[in-house]
């Protein structure tokens, strides 16, 4: 299986007393103690993030490692990913991200990662750099678009809740046809795709969402997806 888990926000660095998210991520790989990577690049690899990640995992009884493309700890990155089983990709500025990505090639590995297996997961940066097209601060000022990796198809906004400008400019970007129609995830709700297409919406607070937005005429369409509570 194809497995992508987008948050659009939550996990260990926004709810650390609540794991809810986390042990979903890991609980896909059927594994015993599995094998985490962590890549916190949109963030710059940011040591407390990083050490925030690591106590998380190590308590979820997992193995986890951290990739850095600044400090590098193999020459072959391509192996070292492929033989992890859930590659967690955390938040920050997504187009720095990218970027980095592209010119390492990770863009092209962790295709690969995925097609071999590995639970490809994230929040936020983590999240909509799977899709198409994502909705970013990574410039000061407004909400823009931003394309991404397109591993899976439409366009993604994190935060739904959580940011008071992410659903009125994702709206409205969806309805000036700005960005192709998509889905949107509260703080605390994930998307679980699996061979393409979105097989669960997860959540691990009683309210939070996920979305569907599509283009109707001139306006921006949602509707509420069916989410599970996790901890209900």
């Amino acid at each position: 299986m194809h497995q992508i888990i987008a948050m659009g926000g939550g996990g260990f660095s926004m709810e650390p007393e609540n794991p809810a998210l986390d042990h979903y991520v890991i609980r896909q790989t059927s594994v015993e103690r599995p094998q985490v990577c962590f890549l916190a690049q949109a963030s710059g690899e940011a040591r407390d993030y990083i050490l925030n990640f690591y106590k998380a995992f190590n308590a979820l009884d997992c193995r986890p490692s951290f990739l850095s493309l600044f400090q590098p700890h193999t020459r072959d990155i391509e192996d070292f990913l492929l033989a992890q089983h859930v590659i967690y990709v955390g938040g920050g500025n997504t187009k720095s991200m990218l970027a980095l990505w592209r010119e390492w090639r990770l863009d092209q590995i962790l295709r690969r990662a995925l097609e071999n297996g590995v639970v490809l997961a994230g929040l936020s940066a983590g999240a909509i750099c799977w899709f198409e097209a994502g909705t970013t601060d990574s410039l000061p000022g407004a909400l823009t678009r931003l394309d991404c990796l397109g591993y899976l198809a439409g366009s993604c906004s994190p935060h739904y809740d959580g940011e008071a400008q992410r659903r009125p400019t994702f709206q409205r970007m969806v309805a000036a046809g700005e960005i192709m129609p998509g889905v949107a995830f509260d703080d605390g709700a994930a998307g679980h795709y699996i061979d393409g297409q979105l097989h669960a919406v997860i959540s691990s607070r009683p309210q939070a969402k996920g979305y569907r937005v599509e283009r109707a005429g001139d306006a921006a369409h949602e509707s509420v997806l069916e989410t599970r509570y996790l901890l209900g």
